[in-house]
């Protein structure tokens, strides 16, 4: 009998992923932990062995999504005479716990953001009918210790967790009561993970949190002395080997303090983009968010930002329709758009989530009147949007070439403000950074034409 028929077979995996870039991540751990089990990637949910669900509640239509999913993964399960198992995991898992299971009892596991490294233990328990389907701990130091110390990147960019949870609580989010308290990770973990990564031909890493910038992750072990910041972690960074750019998200503006505004100007590997969300620009409305910073406390910090570094990108996140929110409120979140002219911005309706302090509040804004505003606000925004990116037509921008573009004998990748940039080119130049010419611009990506190859694909 040879090697070959010895092995095991492997079993399908298929993740579905909502939400943040953080949900993306610890869908790619998911994926980690799982892999020792016999557990590989597969393209649809239909035949495989485990589907995780890997839910956010930040907004209700994308809960509702969840159980729509939910829906469909039922029949799939009963068309396969009950092989399939189903598994929740994130922020709804977090915030409804055993009402999935309830609601939708195909359902096999249930498990929040902070406990997914227990995953084979759980479907350990449940081949067995034992033990309980449900894990919504708040452990999160347990959780990263536990994790797989190397990972399998795909392409040339990668995110790296550094920082989880909030005590913020603005009065719309349900991040502090699904994620927990701000922790952040120990700098050794970080750094032994980022190389690991640059040993595997990632080069352009996003460092992750739901408030990055309150990062203070213990020192490294033979260093020692007091916590180190955001912007000391990336210069430190940085200086590893085969790492050429460095982006943060998602920051929060009090704690953008003067340290990590000087990175943003002596530190190359930074990239010239900046997500800030503002949220609105009615210092009223703040108040009422609980952001604790007021509108121009917010322009001096993008003034701040941009003396450090002329060339950099602002990104935002706004809310229209905040309970309360007159006409008056919202002009000003549409002064402060213009005041500080975004190169990208995400725009929502305000929506209700349950057990947050917003929802008892009065004035509730009807629907016809938000999505009038929010009309209103995202014309701004996309004028914005184009206008910056046909900014660039002319220019040559080095672009970290990610894969095939959207047709034949074409490539993409991304330019150092994330725009998308698709160029004629061979895939061989994947993983490599090339100089392109900009020659056309849409709202949503660019066109160029390649200049030089700054060094050959590894």
């Amino acid at each position: 009998m040879t090697a070959a028929s010895d092995a095991k077979p492997l079993k399908g995996l298929f993740i579905s992923t909502y939400g943040c870039q953080m949900n993306v991540y610890d869908s790619e751990r998911i994926r980690d932990v799982l892999k020792p089990l016999g557990y590989a990637p597969v393209d649809a949910p239909e035949g495989a062995d485990l589907v995780v669900i890997n839910t956010c509640h930040i907004r209700e239509k994308a809960t509702e999504k969840v159980y729509s999913e939910l829906g469909k993964l039922k029949q799939m399960k009963l068309a396969s005479g009950g092989k399939m198992t189903i598994a929740v995991a994130g922020c709804v898992a977090q915030a409804e716990g055993a009402e999935i299971i309830r609601r939708q009892p195909a359902v096999d596991l249930v498990l929040g953001p902070q406990a997914y490294h227990k995953l084979p233990e759980m479907i350990a328990r449940a081949s067995r009918a034992v033990g309980d389907r449900l894990e919504t701990g708040f452990d999160t130091v347990e959780k990263f210790d536990a994790l797989p110390k190397t990972r399998d990147p795909e392409g040339p960019t990668a995110f790296v967790s550094v920082q989880e949870g909030c005590d913020k609580f603005c009065t719309f989010c349900v991040v502090p009561y699904t994620r927990g308290a701000e922790m952040s990770r120990s700098v050794d973990d970080i750094v032994l993970e980022v190389r690991d990564l640059a040993a595997k031909g990632v080069r352009d890493v996003t460092l992750l949190g739901q408030n990055v910038n309150a990062f203070h992750g213990a020192p490294p072990r033979i260093e020692g002395g007091e916590d180190w910041t955001l912007g000391r972690l990336v210069r430190h960074i940085a200086k590893i080997g085969g790492i050429d750019r460095i982006r943060y998200t998602t920051s929060h503006p009090r704690d953008m303090d003067d340290d990590l505004i000087a990175a943003h100007g002596d530190t190359p590997a930074m990239m010239p983009f900046l997500h800030l969300p503002v949220q609105a620009g009615s210092d009223r409305i703040l108040k009422s968010m609980n952001r604790g910073h007021t509108a121009d406390q917010y322009r001096d910090i993008i003034t701040r930002v941009r003396a450090a570094r002329p060339d950099i990108a602002i990104a935002t996140d706004f809310i229209v329709g905040f309970p309360g929110e007159s006409d008056a409120d919202f002009e000003a979140t549409m002064q402060l758009a213009r005041d500080v002219d975004y190169a990208i911005a995400y725009s929502f309706k305000y929506s209700a989530r349950p057990g947050t302090p917003a929802t008892e509040m009065h004035g509730h804004v009807c629907e016809a009147l938000k999505d009038e505003r929010l009309q209103a606000l995202q014309a701004l925004l996309r004028d914005q949007q184009t206008a910056f990116n046909r900014s660039q037509v002319g220019k040559i921008l080095p672009v970290l070439v990610t894969g095939k573009g959207r047709i034949p004998g074409q490539i993409h990748g991304r330019s150092p403000y994330l725009q998308s940039v698709h160029f004629e080119g061979p895939e061989t130049l994947v993983n490599s950074i090339v100089d392109v010419k900009i020659v056309s611009a849409t709202m949503s990506s660019l066109t160029g034409e390649p200049v030089r190859i700054r060094e050959p694909a590894q």
